[in-house]
C-alpha cells in the first residue's frame, strides 16, 4: 500500500468552502470511483489555520495514477469544481507527498484520539 499526504492550503476564510465541497461533492465521487480516504484533519496548532490535510489509500503508483485522472477528468467532479468556485478560488497551494510505510508500521488500529 502506498498512502498519499494531501495539504491543500486555503485562501483567507475559504476553508470552509472547501470543507463543504468535500462533505457534500467530492467524498461521493472518490466512493463511486472507489478511491479511499483514511481521514481529515484541519490544523488546531501550526504555520496555518487554512490548512486541510488528509490521506488516500492506493495499492500501487499505477492505481493512484488512473484513479486520479478518472477523477480528474469526472463531469460530476468539475461542475462541484466550477460551483464551489463561483465567488473565487478557494486553493492557495496544495502539497502532495506519496509515503511508503517502515517495515515497522502496525496501520491506523493503534492510534487514539
Amino acid at each position: 500500500m502506498i498512502h498519499e499526504l494531501r495539504i491543500y492550503t486555503c485562501l483567507p476564510e475559504r476553508l470552509p468552502a472547501l470543507q463543504q465541497r468535500f462533505e457534500t461533492a467530492t467524498l461521493a465521487i472518490w466512493e463511486r470511483l472507489g478511491i479511499r480516504s483514511l481521514g481529515f484533519w484541519t490544523t488546531m496548532v501550526g504555520s496555518s489555520s487554512n490548512d486541510l490535510t488528509y490521506l488516500i489509500e492506493w495499492r500501487s503508483l499505477a492505481e493512484r495514477e488512473q484513479k486520479w485522472a478518472e477523477f480528474i477528468a469526472d463531469p460530476e467532479w468539475q461542475e462541484a469544481k466550477a460551483k464551489s468556485e463561483a465567488d473565487g478560488p478557494i486553493v492557495a497551494n496544495i502539497v502532495s507527498s506519496l509515503l511508503k510505510p517502515t517495515r515497522f508500521y502496525r496501520g491506523f488500529s493503534n492510534l487514539s484520539e
